[in-house]
């Protein structure tokens, strides 16, 4: 059969059906999960198209269409398998909080796509206007030095804030210790007469998500660094006459390959959870994840409204377990089994089952439950 080389072909989903996988059933990301039983609360959730912002985020647009000329990253919807860690991601997305997420596997387990994937269903923040690191309008007690005297005020006397979409930032494995934590703006300080600070990638990663790409061979100072920062949740610069400090809570997101080297005890000992990427795929799932992968490159835009539902369901999926997050309790009885089977395990230390615990509240609140279950405390 004769195929014309400039002919160009968009398969609908049905015909990507019968023609090149027909035991492929696209899933949702949360089709192992019901849906929330409670619906006591509403919520009005706005739309809006994003620019690019100057500090990693990006800003709603006021006015006109946008159109995208950046890389459209995959989306987390059209991974085929993979379910344990994207739940995992989903957990991250709902407490930024919980300890990090770790991915390891070998290359071309879909590790960084996963990863990436997760930012286009994480809900917009709210971030105060003028803030360089996400300031979160509720909580005045974290903002940066000296936004409290800069904030701006509307007519009715409330604070001027702004819609940006959660910021998903990369640190490269050879940044420097200036470009991580931030330092001196030179040109600014000439400028002005005075020192001024010139914000890191740990600002602009703030209530957003803190990407690292190949962990096992990010420079062992930078690592302890990035993990002091995070398990503080904030950063505090001193140096060259300057003394900053401002909020840090992302998600970490680390990925690595074992085969390129392991990871040091110490670094996985201070994230929450480590999973696997290298897991067995069927014939079926094989043939799937190369179908829609091949799709994906030839015609994005059908892959993206393929799971256009799934992924408007796993925003708002995120935003009611956020809330129901807020009334979860684990009781006592239940922190002794998780104990119980830290010290049956040989941990070291309580992170296990701090993790754990948060881990199960996790679970619980995304299924839109307020007491903690027996299930709950197996898949922790």
């Amino acid at each position: 059969m004769a195929v014309s080389p400039t002919a160009q072909h968009c398969y609908s989903l049905s015909a990507l059906h019968s023609s090149l996988f027909p035991n492929f059933k696209p899933r949702s990301i949360l089709s192992f999960y019901p849906k929330p039983k409670r619906v006591q609360r509403r919520f009005v959730v706005r739309a809006s198209a994003t620019l690019e912002s100057s500090n990693g985020a990006i800003v709603a647009e006021e006015s006109g269409n946008s159109t995208s000329y950046g890389r459209q990253f995959f989306p987390l919807a059209a991974v085929v398998g993979q379910d344990a860690i994207k739940t995992a991601l989903l957990l991250g997305a709902i407490d930024r909080e919980l300890g990090g997420i770790a991915i390891s596997g070998k290359r071309g387990t879909a590790k960084t796509v996963m990863a990436r994937g997760l930012h286009a269903i994480l809900p917009p923040i709210d971030v105060v206007v003028g803030s360089i690191a996400n300031a979160d309008p509720t909580h005045p007690e974290e903002w940066e030095d000296g936004l409290a005297e800069q904030v701006e005020y509307d007519s009715a006397g409330n604070i001027k804030t702004q819609i940006v979409r959660s910021p998903f930032v990369q640190i490269p494995l050879g940044v420097t210790e200036d470009r991580l934590v931030g330092s001196v703006d030179v040109e600014e300080s000439v400028k002005t007469g005075t020192t001024v600070f010139q914000p890191g990638l740990l600002a602009e990663a703030h209530r957003g998500v803190l990407y690292v790409d190949e962990i096992n061979l990010l420079d062992e100072g930078i690592s302890n660094l990035l993990l002091n920062v995070l398990t503080e949740g904030v950063n505090i610069v001193e140096r060259e006459g300057i003394s900053f400090r401002h909020p840090c809570k992302p998600l970490l997101i680390a990925t690595y390959n074992p085969e390129e080297g392991a990871v040091r005890e110490h670094l996985l000992d201070r994230i929450a959870i480590n999973l696997s990427a290298d897991l067995p795929m069927n014939f079926e799932d094989r043939v799937a994840a190369v179908g829609i992968a091949t799709q994906f490159q030839e015609c994005s835009n059908e892959v993206f409204k393929m799971v256009e539902e799934e992924t408007e369901y796993a925003k708002t999926q995120i935003i009611l377990a956020r809330e129901y997050l807020k009334d979860v309790s684990i009781s006592r009885d239940q922190l002794k089994y998780l104990v119980m089977e830290s010290l049956r395990g040989g941990c070291q230390g309580h992170r296990a089952e701090i993790y754990a615990a948060r881990v199960a509240k996790c679970l619980t609140a995304l299924e839109g439950r307020e007491k903690v279950t027996v299930d709950d405390l197996k898949k922790a």
